[in-house]
């Protein structure tokens, strides 16, 4: 089964500084059907004025990743972490027992395009840590490309979840292909472009729940950049 969410139909708003999307209920915004998938909490697609950004702010007990689509992203943390992200990287920060953190536009001149995803940890009260890794972009062209897992396996950040998220840049006619495993759930988020996921069309800003399937085959109508998220 896929249950497919179209972008038109997400949640979210035009602050001006912030032009921001919801996939699933988000602070003040609420959708009943969708409150998150499995473990998968938040996937919020924002772009950011050039030199703004979200002042310090406090998280607690999720796993968070920021995946870069254009521009960069300057971060800061009360852990002493101070990094600049750019398309390619894979960047987790665990918030556990609690973490402070600042995101702002690292240009002055350019909008920044992003993913903030949250993903539930496996147990509260974890030690808050920050890990970032570089991604090649041939690592990921025509495959799946793991970039988070709970293992930190072929060199993927470490999230403390039985999650995995995988990221494929499609040409058109391009396609990659998943085995979901017994009792396992998968999410796909276009960020980029359309594809067809088992010959459904989906465009930029769709997700789609996926249940009861074992295969799950994703196909580039045009160029296609997707996340591919592994749920328990």
């Amino acid at each position: 089964m896929i249950n497919i969410r179209r972008s038109e139909e997400r949640g979210g708003g035009d602050y001006g500084w912030l032009n921001t999307r919801y996939t699933f209920s988000f602070n003040t915004y609420d959708d009943p059907k969708f409150r998150g998938f499995r473990s998968l909490r938040v996937i919020n697609e924002d772009h950011v004025a050039p030199g703004r950004g979200f002042p310090m702010h406090p998280h607690r007990d999720m796993e968070i990743i920021t995946y870069i689509l254009e521009g960069a992203l300057e971060h800061k943390d009360s852990l002493g972490t101070g990094s600049v992200i750019r398309p390619g990287d894979g960047q987790r920060m665990s918030a556990g027992s609690g973490i402070r953190h600042s995101e702002a536009n690292a240009s002055k001149t350019d909008s920044a395009h992003l993913l903030q995803i949250w993903i539930l940890p496996d147990r509260e009260g974890i030690k808050p840590s920050y890990e970032q890794q570089t991604f090649p972009t041939q690592e990921k062209r025509g495959k799946l490309r793991l970039i988070a897992s709970p293992d930190g396996k072929d060199g993927s950040v470490t999230i403390h979840q039985d999650a995995r998220l995988y990221v494929s840049l499609l040409a058109p006619r391009e396609s990659v292909a998943h085995e979901i495993g017994s009792n396992r759930h998968a999410w796909l988020q276009v960020a980029k472009g359309s594809v067809e996921v088992n010959g459904k069309p989906l465009k930029q800003g769709d997700g789609a729940a996926v249940s009861d399937e074992k295969r799950l085959t994703v196909e580039g109508t045009e160029d296609a950049e997707v996340l591919l998220f592994d749920l328990a």
